[in-house]
């Protein structure tokens, strides 16, 4: 049994610890201590300059660059898509530099911009599924030989937009088909009023954000994604090119999930399917046009710097 005097002694021990450790610290280990503790400071800032300069140099690479991207890419896109009509379709939420960006390159090419359309959570939303599947119903007898082989609503609905946009009876100037198909997906809110379009698209960008991707809300929260909103608008841009002949999905640098993932993701959409990542980029936003003018050139390619793209930037063709 441990007694008082065990007790006793181990109080002692404890004391007399710390009366050594103190006299120590405050006799000849004081000196040996600061000395150590500057030493370690004085290293820790001179790593920080190294880092510092190291960070400086690395951003004054970068800044020239990104000088040296935009020279050699305004050289590359001038002219790229002269003459050409194009129609831009943002698929959900897409940040302003990014879609103002693209607008850029697509006007430096030399195309005429002919509509700027902004797809709604209606395509999306669960909550729509029904409206989705009645529009579709409706919409399928109207579309003719443009009509998609699967029931898919998201594909019908693609298939109609794509006509809404490049429909045209020979010309320039949109068919009342192309007309009648506008009024009807804005109608049902499933594509946000603009400004009128009076000639049709020869070919289509598809502008995409993160979608598929876990989101921030303003609040610092994290809200997840609806669930099979990248399926809807792989079928939507699937549904696009067949009908169009020419269409370009173009989103951010690729990560699990998003829409331009899925598409290369799968041999058969890839196959007629071209893609564009980075677009939150310089590089990637100069691609679009270059893209845009390969397909129109019957050329099908996934462009970006991931290790599934074909080509870091689209041929040249013509």
């Amino acid at each position: 049994m441990i007694d008082f005097r065990y007790h006793l002694v181990s109080l002692i021990s404890v004391f007399l610890a710390l009366a050594v450790g103190i006299i120590l610290g405050a006799g000849p280990l004081q000196g040996a201590i600061g000395e150590t503790l500057t030493e370690q400071v004085d290293a820790l800032r001179a790593e920080r300059t190294d880092l510092r300069t190291e960070l400086d140099a690395t951003q004054t690479a970068l800044d020239g660059d990104e000088r040296f991207i935009e020279a050699a890419g305004t050289q590359l896109v001038t002219g790229s898509l002269e003459g050409s009509r194009v129609a831009v379709v943002q698929l959900g939420e897409v940040s302003q530099d990014v879609h103002d960006g693209v607008l850029n390159q697509i006007d430096t090419a030399g195309a005429t911009v002919v509509s700027k359309s902004v797809l709604t959570e209606a395509w999306t939303d669960a909550a729509e599924e029904s409206s989705r599947e009645t529009l579709a119903g409706g919409l399928r007898a109207n579309l003719d030989a443009a009509a998609p082989e699967e029931d898919d609503p998201s594909a019908v609905l693609g298939a109609a937009l794509a006509v809404a946009l490049t429909g045209s009876d020979g010309g320039t100037d949109r068919s009342s088909q192309a007309t009648d198909l506008e009024a009807q997906l804005e109608r049902f809110g499933f594509v946000e009023p603009g400004d009128e379009q009076t000639q049709s698209a020869e070919a289509l960008v598809l502008l995409v954000g993160p979608a598929g991707q876990p989101q921030e809300t303003a609040d610092g929260a994290t809200e997840e994604a609806e669930p099979g909103t990248e399926d809807v608008w792989v079928a939507v841009t699937r549904a696009a090119q067949q009908v169009s002949g020419a269409a370009v999905l173009a989103g951010p640098t690729t990560e699990p999930g998003d829409v331009v993932q899925a598409v290369r993701d799968d041999e058969e959409i890839a196959a007629e399917v071209t893609t564009v990542s980075g677009i939150d980029r310089l590089a990637g936003r100069i691609n679009v046009p270059l893209a845009v003018a390969a397909r129109m050139g019957g050329v099908v390619g996934q462009y970006g710097l991931e290790d599934d793209a074909t080509a870091v930037l689209p041929p040249e063709v013509g």
